[in-house]
């Protein structure tokens, strides 16, 4: 019953490190600049884009939108096991939620694969956006990546395990798939 009570008590803070915040408030800044950017250039060429657009394919986008989803949710789930102490559960959904990383990485690698022998390279200038955005926020899912590892590390020292560590990496995790989110928004579905 402790667990369940320690589980469901109001929380007196917020979930991670304070300094993650910071940089996760950051990098949405950053993102933020990149999205204006694009919807700049976009109202200036709206044909361009829209005519450019078409050739993206919104199934592979639809489907990595769901695989990072999917993995925000054993993320989730890792922590809320983390903290109940159920250590074997919790590394198992890090290793999921890492998964799905690795799975957005190889949709995403191979969507530019094709559009690159398509000829659609960042001469256009949608797809010079594409790639530029597209392939920031991979160098983030990488990170995350690294991230997760970080996370499996601290859950496998029983001894010296800091949830926040935990809290922080499922911290950095979300936003990833947050950006990813409005980045499919704009570049796949926005019209």
């Amino acid at each position: 019953m402790l667990q369940l009570d320690a589980l469901t008590a109001p929380r007196t803070r917020l979930p991670g490190d304070v300094h993650i915040w910071v940089m996760v408030l950051g990098d949405l800044v950053i993102f933020a600049g990149y999205f204006l950017i694009f919807l700049v250039y976009r109202a200036m060429s709206p044909d361009e884009f829209l005519a450019a657009q078409q050739h993206l394919n919104v199934n592979i986008g639809v489907i990595n939108t769901v695989v990072l989803l999917t993995s925000s949710w054993f993320v989730a789930r890792c922590v809320l096991a983390a903290r109940a102490d159920n250590t074997d559960s919790a590394v198992r959904l890090a290793y999921a939620g890492a998964a799905g990383g690795v799975l957005f990485m190889i949709l995403k690698s191979y969507e530019w694969a094709t559009k690159i022998v398509a000829g659609h390279t960042n001469s256009e200038m949608f797809f010079s956006f594409y790639y530029v955005i597209t392939g920031v926020h991979l160098v983030h899912v990488l990170i995350g990546l690294i991230v997760l590892g970080i996370v499996v590390r601290e859950l496998g020292n029983p001894g010296r395990r800091r949830i926040m560590i935990i809290e922080s990496g499922a911290l950095y995790w979300h936003m990833v798939d947050l950006l990813w989110v409005i980045i499919f928004g704009l570049l796949y579905v926005m019209r």
